[in-house]
């Protein structure tokens, strides 16, 4: 499936430009089958790249620009009184697609955003006792602004957790700036050039595919140290969970599917180390004080562990 995913990269580079490290760590996501949150200021493309994902990947896309009036109700459905058939029916919300763009998350409400929580973890929405299934593959993809920003509020760790990885695009260079606006000359919207590379079928398969690297028993154990080192340092109050352990398996998995290999190397969990942890972590009092960054924290558990030979 190598050249389906260059194909999608390739098509993706056409709207988004000079974040190639970015796009493959979303592709990446994608393929392991988890969610992704998107922070950044505005304007720097993360609508962008979603849209550009779902067009070239066949997916059905939906999207909620998210405000402190968006209910819960407009995310998971609601019942209304059938009145042809004398009964209550069933209205689906507008998380019912295989790619939903939750844009700007953290200025909803805390009941809106906890209700993405089961959607996320378990693909379905509960309303008054029955269960519908989400469609498969069921993929979120969140932005959101700075917690400083206006309006804003901070997400919940249990909402934080469930995203597989958290990236943040950047602002572009000069160069790939002025590429983007003669993209753009004329009028013309790069996006009308984005075509389709795979559909539904094919993402399962390559997830499937992806869902059956193989992962040595030193790498596992390579991947609950890094876990455990998150637990026990003394500048977190927080580590991180075992989500966090089976997204860095699927992860490494996926990365290492896209490098053409049917096995994880150490190499594979260390690219995908910062993006799917650093966000599940959180610093003690003193070490906000002290200037500390997770991220940093991070660099420094993956470069003093010790690296196994497979």
């Amino acid at each position: 499936m190598g050249n389906v995913s260059d194909g999608i990269i390739h098509e993706v580079k056409k709207v988004i430009c000079g974040k190639d490290y970015v796009i493959s760590q979303m592709l990446t996501a994608i393929l392991a089958g988890g969610h992704i949150l998107m922070e950044d200021v505005p304007g720097v493309g993360k609508t962008t790249m979603a849209l550009a994902f779902s067009k070239t990947m066949g997916l059905n896309f939906g999207r909620v620009q998210f405000t402190p009036d968006v209910l819960p109700s407009d995310i998971t459905g609601f019942s209304m009184y059938d009145k042809k058939t004398d009964s209550m029916k069933y209205q689906p919300g507008a998380i019912f697609h295989n790619l939903f763009l939750a844009d700007e998350l953290n200025r909803a409400s805390s009941r809106t955003q906890s209700a993405l929580l089961e959607a996320m973890e378990e693909s379905s929405v509960t309303v008054d006792g029955t269960t519908y299934m989400l469609p498969k593959p069921f993929i979120v993809f969140a932005t959101q602004n700075p917690t400083g920003a206006s309006g804003t509020s901070l997400l919940p760790d249990s909402q934080i957790d469930r995203f597989m990885v958290r990236i943040s695009i950047g602002y572009p260079s000069a160069k790939d700036e002025k590429a983007m606006l003669e993209r753009r000359r004329n009028g013309v919207n790069p996006m009308e050039s984005v075509a389709p590379i795979c559909d539904v079928n094919m993402l399962q398969k390559m997830q499937a595919e992806v869902n059956n690297v193989f992962v040595h028993e030193k790498v596992v154990d390579y991947i609950i140290a890094l876990i455990n080192r998150t637990r026990g340092h003394g500048d977190l109050m927080r580590g991180a969970s075992p989500r966090a352990t089976i997204a860095l398996t699927a992860m490494a998995k996926s990365h290492a599917y896209l490098s053409g290999r049917n096995y994880v190397v150490p190499q594979d969990v260390q690219r995908v180390f910062l993006p799917v942890i650093t966000h599940r972590l959180i610093l003690t009092p003193e070490a906000e004080v002290n200037g500390r960054k997770t991220s940093d924290i991070a660099k420094e558990i993956l470069e003093s562990a010790f690296v196994p030979k497979v």
